[in-house]
């Protein structure tokens, strides 16, 4: 549905069992993320689902369908353009490092994604949640620190600092992060750092760290391939069981 108007979206959503294209122009950029939905017109609560650092790839299009059958209107957002996915890690750095080196296009691109999804007529704008991995860990803090009317956002070994820092009274999500201690790009200082973070903001905020859990420990294709890297099927499992009941209780 890449470049579909709203009101074309809406009308679909009440038969959307697959993911359908759905566009957001920023910056520049065309944006073509994903879409799911569960049956009926609405309006439904709604979830953004964030990319790791190699993109638009199968772990967020799953969840989006996965969110959809529990009742949430899903999107998958695209944070590169045209929906790229980079099965290689270099390839991935070329997308990424213009979002790395420039925090405050980085956070616009996440609220673009958030307003878009807030205003479409199937979603109730007041109860919207969002959940991203690795890369997209770092993209829902920023939408998190950003201030945006957010009920909730989830990081699954995300990247955990950050160039702007949430303001005191800033957070409206409640704030949840699950990390693994062996996740060499969530060092115990940035952990440390977060927290002390939150609790200058005043935000309500839970950090979750499992102590044999990698980097990618929600990724079933992650592969040892470096050290830190691996999946763990009990810190996957745990995570999610804690989302969906946070989502259910705040949406």
């Amino acid at each position: 549905m890449a470049g579909a108007s709203q009101e074309q979206v809406n009308e679909e959503m009440g038969n959307m069992k697959d993911l359908r294209a759905v566009t957001c122009l920023h910056a520049g950029a065309v944006l073509e993320g994903q879409i799911a939905g569960p049956d009926g017109p609405g309006p439904h609560p709604a979830v953004m689902v964030m990319h790791n650092a190699h993109g638009l790839g199968p772990q967020v299009r799953n969840t989006a369908q996965r969110l959809a059958r529990c009742g949430y209107v899903a999107v998958a957002a695209d944070m590169y353009g045209g929906g790229v996915y980079h099965s290689d890690a270099r390839a991935a750095g070329t997308s990424l490092e213009p979002l790395w080196k420039n925090p405050d296009l980085l956070r616009s691109r996440v609220l673009a994604w958030f307003e878009l999804l807030k205003s479409m007529p199937a979603v109730d704008a007041g109860r919207v949640g969002a959940i991203g991995y690795c890369f997209g860990g770092q993209c829902v803090l920023e939408l998190a620190r950003s201030g945006a009317e957010v009920k909730a956002v989830v990081s699954y070994h995300g990247i955990l600092s950050t160039a702007m820092p949430a303001k005191a009274g800033a957070v409206k999500a409640h704030v949840v992060v699950y990390t693994g201690a062996r996740d060499p790009y969530a060092p115990r200082a940035h952990v440390d750092a977060l927290q002390d973070e939150m609790i200058a903001a005043g935000a309500r905020w839970q950090i979750t760290v499992f102590g044999e859990a990698c980097h990618a420990f929600t990724d079933t294709d992650a592969v040892a391939t470096r050290p830190g890297l691996a999946y763990d099927p009990l810190a996957d499992r745990v995570s999610w069981a804690g989302t969906e009941t946070l989502l259910s209780a705040l949406l």
